[in-house]
C-alpha cells in the first residue's frame, strides 16, 4: 500500500486529492495547520482507517509516520486578498516549508510533488502562456510574496532532482473551481458566486476585459495523478484553456443564478493579470490530459454545493 503525504491536504484542491488517492487505495496522511484550510473538507474521510490528519505547520519541521511513497506540496494560502495580510506565512510555505518537504522526500526516496501556479507568469506578456515562458513579474508589487516564492518553490525542486536524483514534478495550477471552494475566497469565481446568491452587486475590477480560464477541480484531480505517475521531471501547466472576459463571466453567473444582481465596476488591482490562459499542449502530449468538464456543467455542480453549503450554514 503507498502511503501519500498531502501538504494543505484540508484544503480545497488538497482535498479532493485525499479523496481521489483514497480511492486508489494509498494510505494518506493530511498536513494542514487550518490557516485556509477547513476541517469539513476532510470530515467525511475521518473513520477511514488509511486517512491520517496531522495538525501542523509545514514551516516547522514534521516526520510522518511510516514509510512515505509520494510527497504533494499544497500547504499555502493562494487567494489574492491575502497575499499581503499574509505575506510571510505565503512566503515561509513556499521556502521554508518547500525545503522541508523536499527534505522528507530525500530521506523516503519518496515522489515530490509542487503545487506551483500560473502566478509564475504574473502578468503575462505572451498569451496563451507556455512552459517555456519565463515571466513578467513585480518582484516588489503586492502580489509578490506569492508569485516570487513559487518560483523559488520550482528552483528548490529543480535543485533537489539534479543535485539528489529525487523524482519530482512540477504542476503549473490554473484558475481552478469546484466544491469546497470558500464564498469568501477573494476569487473571482466565488466571488461572484457569493453576491450572486446574496443578491448583492457583481464586482467586476478594471473594465471586464480582462480575461481568466476555468478548470474544474476533478480535471485538475486527474491531470495532478497522471503528472505524479509519470516520469515528467519538468514544469506542465494544468487548466482548461476555454478563456473568456470577465465581464462575459459575470453575466454566465447572473444567467445561471437567475439573480438580479447588477454588474458594478472598480478600479483593476495592480499587478493583476490582464489575461490568463493555459497552452496545455506539453500536458496533452506527455500525459494524455486534457479538460472534459464543462464550464456550464462544472458551474452547475459547483452552485448546487454553494446554495447547500448555504442553506446548512444558515
Amino acid at each position: 500500500m503507498k502511503h501519500t503525504v498531502i501538504t494543505g491536504g484540508a484544503g480545497f484542491i488538497g482535498s479532493h486529492l485525499c479523496d481521489a488517492l483514497l480511492q486508489k487505495g494509498h494510505r494518506v496522511t493530511c498536513v494542514d495547520n487550518l490557516s485556509t484550510g477547513s476541517r469539513e473538507n476532510i470530515s467525511h474521510l475521518e473513520r477511514n482507517e488509511r486517512f491520517t490528519f496531522l495538525e501542523h505547520d509545514v514551516t516547522e519541521s514534521f516526520a510522518p509516520e511510516g514509510n512515505v511513497d509520494n510527497i504533494l506540496h499544497f500547504a499555502s494560502p493562494a487567494s489574492p486578498p491575502d497575499f499581503e495580510p499574509l505575506a510571510l506565512e505565503v512566503l515561509r510555505a513556499n521556502s521554508i516549508g518547500t525545503l522541508n518537504c523536499l527534505e522528507i522526500a530525500r530521506t523516503h526516496d519518496a515522489t515530490f510533488l509542487l503545487a506551483s501556479t500560473s502566478e509564475v507568469y504574473g502578468d503575462p506578456t505572451r498569451h496563451p502562456q507556455s512552459e517555456d515562458y519565463r515571466g513578467n513579474v513585480n518582484v516588489i508589487g503586492p502580489r509578490a510574496p506569492y508569485d516570487e516564492s513559487k518560483r523559488f518553490a520550482e528552483t528548490a525542486t529543480m535543485v533537489y532532482h539534479r543535485k539528489y536524483g529525487l523524482r519530482t514534478h512540477i504542476a503549473r495550477i490554473f484558475n481552478t473551481y469546484g466544491p469546497r471552494m470558500q464564498l469568501d475566497d477573494g476569487r473571482v469565481l466565488p466571488n461572484f458566486l457569493g453576491q450572486a446568491l446574496r443578491g448583492e452587486d457583481i464586482t467586476v475590477f478594471g473594465d471586464g476585459t480582462q480575461t481568466r480560464s476555468f478548470c474544474y477541480v476533478d480535471d485538475l484531480v486527474t491531470g495532478i495523478l497522471l503528472l505524479l505517475e509519470s516520469d515528467v521531471s519538468e514544469p506542465v501547466n494544468l487548466g482548461n484553456p476555454d478563456e473568456l472576459t470577465v465581464e462575459q463571466f459575470a453575466r454566465e453567473i447572473l444567467e445561471l443564478t437567475e439573480s438580479s444582481s447588477r454588474i458594478v465596476y472598480r478600479p483593476l488591482p495592480e499587478d493583476d493579470p490582464k489575461r490568463r490562459r493555459p497552452d496545455i499542449t506539453r500536458a496533452e502530449r506527455l500525459l494524455g490530459w486534457r479538460p472534459e468538464v464543462s464550464r456550464a456543467e462544472g458551474l452547475k455542480r459547483t452552485l448546487e454545493y454553494f446554495r447547500k453549503w448555504k442553506t446548512s450554514s444558515q
